[in-house]
C-alpha cells in the first residue's frame, strides 16, 4: 500500500523559518563558557530584570490550577492608568507578537496586502503569509527614516489594509516623526505602530491619538522596560470600534496567571522601573559615544535600549564571532541593507565596561 503524502500547506513548506535568539544556557553550551560568565546583549532584554515586587508576587503565586481571567480585567485597569487610554480600548496578549497575529486575523482576507518598512522588526513580514497576506516592502531611507510618499503610493496601488511600523524602530533605534505619523493616518489604511521601546525614547507614546483616530493601533510590551521578556506579556491600544471584533477571536486564556500577576506588580512599581530605564538610557548613550571613537564602528543614533552599528574594515560576522569568543553575545545581521551591521543592547555598567574593554583591544 502506497502511503499518501502528508498534505501540509505548500506555502509553508517552502517558506523560510524565523531565526530567534536563544537562551544563556544554550549559548553557554555552544561556546563552552559558563552561563554566569556570559554577557547577553543580543535581544534588547532588560539586564536589571523585573521589579522586586514581581519576584515577591510570583513566589506567592496562588491558584495555579485555576484558569486566568480571560479578560485580564485588573491588568487592563492598571494599563489604563499607565497609558491614559480607557481599559475598554486595551487588549492584552502573550507578548505583542500574539497581537500582531490577531490584527492579521481580524483584517486579512486571502491575497490582501500589508505594507512593511524594512529594515525593521521581522515578525510583521514573518506572520503575513501565515494569514494569507502578501507583503509590499517599502524600504527605509539610508538613515532608516520612512518614505511617507512611497508608503502612500503603495497603499493606493495595492489597496493595502494595514501598514506596520516600529517606532523606535528595531533594529535602527530611530523614532518616526509626529508629522509623518499624522500624514500616514490620513491614508485609507489602518496604521499599526509598534512602540515596544517607547519608554526609552525622548518622546512620549502616541497613546492619546488612539482615542481620536479610528485607524490607529498601538502595540506595547512589558518585555523591555519592565524586564518581563521571559513571561511574554504585551498589550494593544485599539480604536473602540475594533474591540468587539477582537474579543471574538482572542483565545480565552491567552495571558497566563504568572504573566498577568507579574505585569500587575510591575505597574504598581512604575517609578522604580522607570528609574532603571533611565539608567539603561545612560548606558546606551555611553555606548554610542564609545562606539563612535572606534575606527571600525559607525553607530546610528538610537532612542531605544540598543545601538545599531555599521562595521567598517572587517566583516560584521567576524566581529560577532570575536565578541562571542570573549563571552559577549551581540546581534549580527546578514539581511538586505544590514549585512555589515551589528546591534548591541545596553547592559549593566559592569557589562558595558567589559564590552568596551574587549572592543578597544580588537584589531
Amino acid at each position: 500500500m502506497v502511503q499518501e503524502k502528508v498534505r501540509i500547506r505548500r506555502d509553508i513548506e517552502t517558506m523560510d523559518a524565523y531565526t530567534p535568539t536563544t537562551s544563556l544556557d544554550v549559548f553557554a553550551e555552544r561556546l563552552g563558557i559558563d552561563a554566569d560568565k556570559l554577557i547577553k546583549l543580543d535581544a534588547n532584554e532588560n539586564p536589571f530584570g523585573p521589579s522586586p515586587r514581581v519576584i515577591k508576587a510570583l513566589a506567592a503565586l496562588p491558584n495555579m490550577h485555576v484558569y486566568p481571567d480571560p479578560e485580564s480585567g485588573r491588568l487592563r485597569d492598571l494599563l489604563a492608568d499607565y497609558t491614559g487610554v480607557p481599559a475598554e480600548q486595551i487588549l492584552c496578549g502573550a507578548g505583542a507578537d500574539e497581537l500582531i497575529e490577531l490584527i492579521m486575523q481580524l483584517f486579512i482576507e486571502p491575497g490582501d496586502v500589508i505594507i512593511n518598512t524594512p529594515p525593521t522588526f521581522a515578525m510583521y513580514s514573518f506572520n503575513a503569509p501565515l494569514y494569507h497576506a502578501r507583503v509590499c516592502d517599502v524600504y527605509r531611507r539610508a538613515d532608516f527614516s520612512i518614505d511617507v510618499a512611497a508608503i502612500g503610493e503603495a497603499v493606493s496601488r495595492y489597496d493595502a489594509k494595514l501598514v506596520f511600523l516600529c517606532s523606535p524602530n528595531n533594529p535602527s533605534g530611530n523614532l518616526i516623526s509626529r508629522d509623518d505619523i499624522e500624514a500616514l493616518l490620513d491614508l485609507p489604511a489602518t496604521i499599526v505602530i509598534d512602540e515596544a521601546y517607547i519608554e526609552f525614547a525622548t518622546r512620549e507614546s502616541l497613546a492619546p491619538l488612539v482615542m481620536d483616530r479610528p485607524n490607529l493601533i498601538l502595540l506595547r510590551t512589558l518585555s523591555k522596560w519592565a524586564g518581563l521578556a521571559g513571561l511574554r506579556i504585551g498589550y494593544g491600544l485599539f480604536p473602540r470600534a475594533l474591540m468587539p471584533q477582537l474579543w471574538k477571536i482572542k483565545q480565552p486564556y491567552n495571558v497566563n496567571v504568572a504573566a498577568d500577576l507579574a505585569a500587575c506588580a510591575s505597574l504598581e512599581d512604575v517609578d522604580y522601573l522607570l528609574e532603571r530605564v533611565h539608567q539603561l538610557v545612560q548606558q546606551r548613550e555611553r555606548l554610542e559615544s564609545a562606539f563612535a571613537e572606534l575606527p571600525y564602528l559607525s553607530p546610528y543614533p538610537s532612542q531605544a535600549n540598543f545601538v545599531l552599528n555599521r562595521v567598517r574594515g572587517m566583516a560584521a560576522g567576524d566581529l560577532r564571532d570575536k565578541l562571542a569568543r570573549a563571552g559577549i553575545i551581540v546581534r549580527y545581521y546578514n539581511t538586505a541593507r544590514l549585512d555589515d551591521c551589528i546591534r548591541i543592547s545596553a547592559g549593566l555598567p559592569a557589562q558595558v565596561d567589559r564590552l568596551l574593554d574587549v572592543l578597544r583591544r580588537l584589531r
